[in-house]
């Protein structure tokens, strides 16, 4: 087999599917990317035991055809130090020697035989279809992900809740102390469905589609789910489970509504959390007509801080605390200038809304309160 590849090209693609390869697998052989030569189309492959992505790129000058595994390290180091060049690849059929020739001279290495690397599932029959354009992709894992959790226990909390239906497409995100929901109307399904796409494949989606234009195909079973992409496809398993009642946990009735200048309010944050108490981040708000008083202190080191910004509002003075760290995360992930605090009393949830959501969307962030020893 041979074959002409530009040397940029090559380490871009290698680079973006690379993300896949985990540093340790149980498997020797996804240590390495899978190329498999189909006329003048080079495919590649990176895998781990959950998730694949693959991507195809233009060759020249092909001969042969064939698949065989090259070890990711090798290739990607020695190709970061290249300057852009045509390289050329020589596979020996017969014991997968390789050559790659470039400009002042040659690598050399043997690859492994790429039958034995691990086949994807294919779907099932019955597997439900979606398509979205990139852009509505993006700005739903985008605005949830961050809330998603790390549970060893709540495998279910561990990744983004698509809940489809005829009217609306949903995107779900919680921890169990934060909870983020995006629905977005222009993204409609021709039945119910919905699954739980794992943290790993989501972010690996938020790096690729800014750079992705068109829509986006979404096949899916109860247990994987193939993306598709113009230049990449991603193949993971998904979370198995059922998802909470997201919408049960959302408090309906807030009488209290406070409107902040997002930014103002979040660098007010910043400074005062970093004297908070490490292990707890408690941020205190007092809330009075048109004023927010911002508080935190840590007793064992003697240090606190205090604040007071604008905001609008008139209704009864309250006072209510929240964890300093995740209030911060949420109002980083606000898309407006001015954000909504709606409250109901200290021992409820607080939600943080937009001012403005853009055209057919919906954003809703929720945030468990702290205990005041006051």
């Amino acid at each position: 087999m041979k074959f002409i590849v530009s040397s940029n090209l090559l380490l871009s693609h290698l680079q973006t599917v690379g993300r896949v390869i985990a540093s340790k697998n149980s498997i020797p052989i996804l240590d390495c990317f899978l190329f498999e030569l189909r006329g003048n189309q080079l495919m590649i492959t990176a895998a781990d035991t959950e998730t694949r992505m693959i991507t195809s790129i233009e060759i020249n000058d092909v001969e042969g055809s064939g698949l065989f595994a090259i070890p990711s390290k090798n290739l990607l180091e020695s190709l970061k130090e290249l300057p852009e060049q045509p390289i050329t690849f020589e596979i020996n059929d017969e014991n997968l020697e390789i050559f790659i020739y470039y400009e002042n001279g040659k690598y050399n290495f043997i690859a492994q035989d790429g039958n034995e690397y691990p086949q994807s599932k294919p779907l099932n029959d019955d597997a439900s279809k979606l398509e979205l354009s990139s852009s509505d992709l993006l700005a739903g894992i985008s605005r949830t992900i961050f809330a998603s959790g790390d549970d060893e226990l709540r495998p279910v909390m561990n990744g983004v809740f698509f809940d489809i239906t005829p009217e609306e497409m949903i995107f779900v995100a919680s921890d169990g102390h934060k909870l983020v929901r995006f629905k977005n109307t222009s993204i409609v399904g021709n039945e119910r469905a919905s699954f739980i796409l794992p943290k790993k494949p989501a972010n690996l989606l938020r790096n690729i589609l800014p750079r992705e234009d068109g829509q986006v195909s979404i096949g899916f079973d109860s247990n994987n789910a193939y993306i598709t992409m113009e230049r990449f496809v991603i193949v993971c398993r998904l979370i198995e489970g059922r998802y909470p009642n997201y919408n049960a946990v959302i408090p309906q009735d807030n009488p209290y509504k406070v409107t902040i200048d997002r930014l103002n309010f979040l660098n007010a944050l910043k400074r005062v959390s970093v004297f908070s108490n490490p292990g707890s981040s408690l941020i205190k708000l007092n809330i009075s007509e048109n004023s927010i008083f911002i508080s935190a202190q840590d007793i064992d080191f003697s240090t606190s801080a205090e604040e007071t910004v604008a905001c609008v509002y008139d209704g009864a003075a309250m006072s209510i605390g929240f964890k300093g760290t995740y209030l911060i995360e949420i109002l980083n992930n606000v898309p407006s200038e001015e954000a909504i605090l709606e409250l109901a009393d200290p021992s409820r949830a607080g939600l943080i809304l937009p001012a403005e959501n853009g055209e057919n969307e919906d954003l809703l962030m929720l945030l468990m309160p702290m205990m005041l020893n006051d």
